[in-house]
């Protein structure tokens, strides 16, 4: 055989002996630090990587569910008009069945502030699980509105929370339309409209400028029952020289009833936009 051709395979077995001895001594450096770790320690770290895996499962959970509560409580806010801005808890008793906390609550609906305190009695047995609210208060920035002040005394009275949230969604809804039409109004007819309370009053004066001392007083009072039934009641007052009160006794004598049916058959928007209109005529 050529000496060249001996050379190379020489040379080949002897890189494959290094590689095989390259690959002994790794492997015999895994075997011996495998024994650096009891079977109990490799157990503990298994049963640790599994509880690491449950807690990022278990949180992409909670990431799920506070997703879905923050979809709940946008679509409550926009339905209802009401959101929460701050809540106070303290637990004032707490025993084996009977646990007592107080609550403080502030927030609005829709431009409507309220603040609530109260406290909220737990009471558990084997089959189920009680709650009553006592020491009910209530702060309602409504204005001088009666109505309002003795639905909330009820409330106060009774400690019904469902009643008072389901009617004050509904209060502070017409309350909140009644400020947009004042607004839209105002904007619109700037030289015939006036608000002398501002759109957090209940009524609008119609004056024409070119006929001085002839007025009209639309009186819009959203009425609120003790039980949380909530309508809106418009009305006309006029105010009219007496020169012009003699001539059209019986038009002015009639303008109340017929504004009235105007908002029957109109609504509130198109009857006050028609009344504003006669207003501003020339003549």
């Amino acid at each position: 055989m050529d000496n060249s051709i001996c050379q190379v395979y020489e040379d080949e077995i002897q890189s494959l002996e290094e590689e095989i001895k390259l690959l002994t001594e790794k492997y015999e450096d895994s075997q011996q630090e495998s024994t650096f770790f009891s079977d109990e320690e490799i157990l503990m770290a298994i049963k640790s990587f599994q509880r690491e895996s449950e807690r990022r499962e278990s949180l992409s959970d909670l990431i799920a569910q506070l997703e879905s509560l923050e979809t709940d409580l946008s679509f409550l806010k926009k339905f209802t008009g009401i959101q929460f801005t701050s809540h106070f808890k303290k637990t004032v008793e707490k025993t084996t069945n009977r646990t007592v906390r107080k609550h403080r609550l502030s927030g609005n609906c829709y431009s409507l502030s309220f603040q609530l305190e109260f406290q909220l009695l737990e009471m558990q047995n084997k089959e189920n699980v009680s709650a009553v609210v006592t020491d009910l208060g209530i702060i309602m920035e409504s204005g001088e509105d009666a109505d309002m002040s003795k639905f909330v005394s009820s409330t106060e009275e009774h400690g019904n929370l469902l009643r008072f949230f389901r009617s004050l969604s509904s209060y502070a809804e017409w309350y909140e339309h009644r400020r947009c039409t004042f607004l839209h109004f105002k904007g619109k007819y700037p030289d015939i409209v006036t608000l002398p309370e501002g759109l957090l009053g209940d009524y609008i004066i119609l004056r024409n400028p070119k006929h001085s001392g002839f007025e009209l007083m639309i009186v819009w009072k959203i009425h609120i029952d003790e039980e949380g039934r909530t309508t809106p009641v418009l009305d006309l007052l006029t105010k009219v020289p007496q020169q012009v009160l003699e001539q059209n006794m019986a038009t002015i004598e009639n303008a109340p009833a017929c504004f009235r049916s105007m908002l029957l058959l109109f609504g509130i928007e198109t009857a006050l936009e028609n009344l504003i209109k006669v207003v501003g005529l020339e003549k």
